[in-house]
């Protein structure tokens, strides 16, 4: 079971990180050795749905529930990776039966609402989706054919996974090009592009005076284009003030066109109003889902709203909407946008969640597991313990005593190096690598190891005997130490290079050179390579 919790440890690490498939290698190396473990289940589940891997995570959700019926959750994950899937009802009533075994658990009502939520929009999509199919004459034939319409209700932007089956469908990329074929503002803060012009059947052999601008459109909406021109050029020379008149004028003679509410938004985000910005987003949203805009511009609308609230420094309410955006339209824009807000956000939580008094309190319980032979318990409370408090290195250096014991000797030399660069002069921390450098067999990076703690206390008993084990080890066999030398391919490097054999050799006949070479801080770092394995010693 010690390595199973290794595993699982290693796998929540890595999906802290977001190194999502080395966290899924470790949840499934753990699964090996412990395949009835429900949470080793659930925590691969997470890992792919971060990987964006939906339908594996609802296989791992269901396997998690199949195992412990009664631990809800397991219905949070089944709920979640079902929503991915865009089964919103299947996904609700995962939600309803984790509440039902446990009524207040607020992960599982969140997700339920936000569930119902992300329903209702779908909802929204799909009616304004089939309506533009309908409005095609190609198209609109096809909607008689109940294949037809179980493909199109198919097109799901989180999974495209199972679309592999449609595209030898010739009406799968002429539904594609309909669905795409829609006004697209320009890529500007404000949208300032005219409605399409309509072309004439056939060019004409004369040359025709050119219409003026927006000559054929009734006068409400050519009025409210050309306000909306106007705004753009004030908003463009930074006159605010006048570009928010001509906006208005523009929503007076034209209320349903959403880019004039979303430039109202862009206003008011170069003059810092965020509150009044996401007003407007808000409105260009409920105006746009009425007049079915395209989906495009309300993606807009809701990245515009994060940016606010990521202006304001209100990170969770900013991932919402750029979570939004990107279920309208996905852009690798708004993806980066995404991750770094999630950054800030685990970022604020690590640092809200620190408190040195609870920290002591767990390193104490560790101590008690540690003393009872108990590492793995004591492992848990001391990880712990760094989360509320990550700057002492006691406490890494403790857990690395938990590593050693557990022989996971890579994380307890992590923590023992986390330890010593927080402070230098604990000697604890230098002693403790030393011995794990030992146990890896790696003598004269735990002779370098102990030197460091000598220099701190140069009469300290575990230090000295450390030293003295790994200076016999040394050089009790040199012909088994050069092996292990010359097989490491930075050693390799080091010896092939002209100049340093060339320095070596000079050492060799004058011992007073080394002081001048040593200066060269690309030399010494190789000496001191040479030194850490062995292979050359100063006296």
């Amino acid at each position: 079971m010690d390595q199973v919790n290794q595993l699982k440890e290693k796998g929540n690490a890595a999906l802290a990180a977001e190194k999502f498939d080395e966290a899924i290698k470790f949840y499934t190396s753990a699964i090996e050795l412990d395949p009835n473990n429900h949470v080793l289940y659930s925590n691969r589940s997470a890992a792919y749905a971060k990987a964006k891997k939906y339908a594996l995570a609802l296989e791992d959700a269901n396997k998690t529930v199949s195992l412990n019926p009664s631990w809800s959750k397991g219905y949070s994950r089944k709920g979640s990776a079902l929503a991915y899937l865009w089964r919103f009802d299947e996904s609700i009533e995962a939600y309803e039966k984790g509440l039902q075994l446990d009524p207040s658990n607020a992960q599982l009502a969140e997700g339920l609402a936000d569930v119902k939520k992300q329903a209702k929009e779908a909802k929204i999509r799909t009616d304004a989706l089939f309506e533009k199919l309908k409005a095609d004459p190609q198209t609109r034939e096809w909607l008689k054919d109940p294949e037809y319409v179980k493909m199109v209700k198919s097109i799901n932007p989180n999974d495209v996974s199972n679309l592999d089956s449609y595209l030898s469908d010739p009406r799968f990329m002429q539904t594609i090009s309909v669905m795409l074929s829609l006004d697209i503002g320009t890529p500007m803060d404000v949208d300032d592009s005219p409605p399409p012009e309509p072309k004439p059947a056939q060019p004409s052999k004369k040359e025709v005076p050119p219409k003026p601008k927006y000559d054929d459109l009734p006068e409400n909406r050519k009025k409210a284009l050309q306000e909306k021109d106007l705004g753009n050029e004030y908003y463009k020379k930074k006159d605010f003030e006048n570009a928010l008149v001509h906006y208005n004028k523009a929503i007076e003679s034209d209320p349903t066109d959403i880019t004039f509410y979303t430039n109202m938004a862009a206003v008011y985000f170069e003059q810092k109003d965020y509150e009044m910005c996401i007003k407007e987003c808000e409105k260009a949203i409920e105006i746009g889902r009425e007049n079915r805009a395209d989906f495009k511009l309300i993606a807009k609308a809701f990245t515009r709203i994060g940016n606010a609230y990521k202006k304001m420094e209100q990170w969770k309410l900013a991932k919402t909407y750029y979570e939004k955006s990107m279920s309208e339209h996905r852009t690798p824009e708004i993806k980066t946008l995404l991750s770094e807000v999630e950054k800030k956000i685990i970022e604020e939580e690590k640092k809200a969640y620190v408190d040195p008094v609870k920290a002591e309190q767990e390193k104490e319980l560790g101590n008690e597991f540690f003393k009872k032979g108990d590492y793995s318990t004591a492992m848990k409370h001391y990880s712990e313990a760094i989360k509320r408090n990550p700057d002492d290195p006691k406490l890494y250096s403790n857990r690395a005593a938990c590593y050693t014991k557990l022989a996971a000797f890579d994380l307890g030399l992590k923590d023992c190096e986390q330890c010593c660069k927080l402070d230098p002069k604990f000697i604890k921390g230098w002693i403790r690598k030393g011995k794990i450098l030992q146990g890896m067999q790696q003598p004269a990076k735990a002779l370098n190891a102990y030197q460091k703690a000598l220099e701190l206390d140069p009469s300290n008993a575990e230090a000295l005997e450390g030293y003295r084990a790994c200076s016999t080890q040394l050089n009790s066999n040199p012909e088994e130490v050069r092996k292990r030398a010359m097989a490491d391919p930075e050693v390799q490097s080091i010896l092939r290079d002209p100049a340093m054999r060339c320095i070596l050799e000079q050492m060799q006949q004058d011992p007073q050179a080394l002081q001048d070479h040593l200066r060269n801080p690309d030399i010494a770092a190789k000496i001191q390579k040479l030194l850490e394995s062995g292979l050359i010693a100063i006296h």
